[in-house]
C-alpha cells in the first residue's frame, strides 16, 4: 500500500522557487496539504495538491500553541490519516511530529529520492539553488552532500 503524502508549506515554496514543485508529483502523483498550508503557500496549486480540512480541530489548536499554523495543521492531518508521510522541514515540528509517531521526510529527503530515482541528474546544483533561493540548510549538511555525490 503506498504511502498518503502530506507537505507543510516550506517544500512547496522551495521547491516552486527553483522551478521543482513537480518532482512532488512524479515522485508521488500527488499530495495532500491542509488550508492553513495553502494560505501561507499564496500562489495557484497545481490539480494534483488535494486540500483538505483538519477534523481534530482542538488537536490542532493544541499544536499551533507550539509551531505556526501551517506546520500545526500539517502535523494534526497527518494524525488524522493512516499510512502518511508528512514531508516537514522546520527542527522544532519535526521533533515534535516524530514524538507522535508520525513518519517525515525533509525536503532535502525528496531531492535524494528524486536524484536516486533519475529524476535530477545535479544534485548539488539543486541543492545549491535551493540554498541561494533562501532555504536554510547548515554547513555541515551541504558539506555531507557534496562528500557523497561528489563535487560538480
Amino acid at each position: 500500500m503506498d504511502k498518503i503524502i502530506i507537505s507543510d508549506t516550506s517544500c512547496l515554496i522551495a521547491l516552486s522557487n527553483i522551478g521543482l514543485l513537480y518532482i512532488l508529483k512524479d515522485l508521488y502523483g500527488e499530495v495532500l496539504i491542509t488550508t492553513e498550508v495553502k494560505d501561507e503557500f499564496g500562489k495557484q496549486l497545481p490539480d494534483w495538491i488535494i486540500v483538505l480540512q483538519v477534523k481534530d480541530r482542538i488537536k490542532q489548536t493544541e499544536i499551533e500553541s507550539k509551531l505556526d499554523k501551517g506546520e500545526a495543521s500539517s502535523i494534526a492531518l497527518a494524525l488524522e490519516i493512516p499510512n502518511s508521510i508528512l514531508i516537514i522541514d522546520e527542527v522544532k515540528g519535526r521533533n515534535i511530529a516524530k514524538n507522535l509517531n508520525i513518519e517525515i521526510i525533509g525536503t532535502i529527503g525528496i531531492l535524494l529520492l528524486a536524484s536516486n530515482k533519475g529524476l535530477i541528474t545535479d544534485l548539488i546544483s539543486v541543492v545549491l539553488k535551493l540554498v541561494n533561493n533562501g532555504f536554510r540548510l547548515s554547513n555541515t549538511i551541504i558539506d555531507r552532500i557534496k562528500e557523497k555525490y561528489g563535487e560538480k
